[in-house]
Order: C-alpha cells, then structure tokens, then sequence
C-alpha cells in the first residue's frame, strides 16, 4: 500500500483552518474565539473570513454571521434540496402578524413588547411567544425603566430562515410616501 502525500497544519491556508473550525462547532463561534485558537489577531480572522466567504460562494455553504459571531450554514438557494434530503416538512409560513412582528423586531432591535405593540397598535403577546417558540426571537437583555421589561433581539435562526449572513443584510426600510393634500379650487362667483 502506497501512502498519499498529507498537508501539514501549517501548509493549511487560514481560510481552511478557520472553515475545520466552524464545521466542528455546533454553535456560532465568537471572533475571539477563532483568534485565539488561530494565535492571530481579530483583523487577521476576518481576512481568513472574507477569504472563506469568497471560496464558499461557488459552494453549497454560506457563512453566517450575528452579535460578532460566525457560523457555517446551508446555502438559502438549497434550503428545499437538503430539506427533501433530511425528510423535514416544508419550512411553515408566518402569518401577516407574525411578519409584521418580527419585522419591527428585526429593524428595532432590541426593543420591548410594549414597543412592539406600540408601534403595532394591537397586543403582540402571541406573536411574540410564537416567533419565540420557533426561535426566529430571542430575550436579549433588560431595560433599565420602570418594571424593568425584557428586550427581545432576532436569533442566527432568523438569519437562517430568510437567507439572510447578516442583519445587515435587511433592506433598507422605505421612507412613508406622503400624499399631497387635495387641491380645492374656490370658484368665484
């Protein structure tokens, strides 16, 4: 039996090492995280970050990244294929409230239920244990105001769900398009 030639750590480019990283990591991966284990600064990470994103655009997986951490995940444009592979029911859709929810969440975040209902002008106490219980939401934090309330934030799920790496891949909210007032000419008699 003849030995195939290996590739040593070293001979490994970073974008590899820190792709070996994510693909083990169950979880998304702070930054720090990847420069420690790398003995590399953060800027040198991204470099190694951007080089993977590069690499991967041809591929089927994505980089995601949410709150300074970062995550291997399926390319949106499969999402049905690996879903017929895995035997998973069709991704469910969200009902216009439940949208409409998550989208003042994902653009004002974090924000409370009571800015979230303010804005929503109705109750969103059900939207929101749903969106949670599918994990497109997540309980954030706490204001420092009366009671206390609790922030809620989009989860990396979120990101999954729409395609999305970034939040900041959101599109930009569009301006309120204002109406000219009507015009009423006096007739003069």
């Amino acid at each position: 039996m003849s030995e195939s030639p290996s590739i040593s750590n070293e001979e490994l480019s970073l974008a590899a090492k820190i792709e070996a990283m994510l693909f083990v990591s169950a979880e998304p991966v702070p930054l720090q995280q990847l420069s420690q284990a790398l003995d590399v600064t953060t800027s040198v990470v991204e470099r190694g970050l951007k080089e993977l994103e590069d690499a991967l655009q041809t591929r089927g997986l994505r980089l995601q990244r949410n709150a300074g951490r970062v995550q291997l995940t399926t390319a949106p444009e499969i999402a049905s294929l690996v879903e017929t592979f895995l035997g998973l029911e069709a991704i469910t859709h969200l009902s216009r409230a439940a949208l409409e929810t998550l989208a003042i969440i994902a653009y004002q975040q974090p924000v409370t239920r009571p800015q979230v209902d303010s804005i929503r002008g109705v109750n969103s106490d059900a939207m929101m244990k749903s969106l949670l219980s599918k994990g497109l939401i997540q309980e954030s934090g706490r204001t420092d105001g009366p009671g206390r309330p609790i922030l809620y934030s989009t989860t990396p799920e979120f990101l999954q769900h729409f395609g999305l790496s970034s939040i900041m891949e959101l599109p930009p909210l569009a301006a309120p398009v204002e109406t000219e007032p009507e015009t009423t000419e006096l007739l003069k008699g």
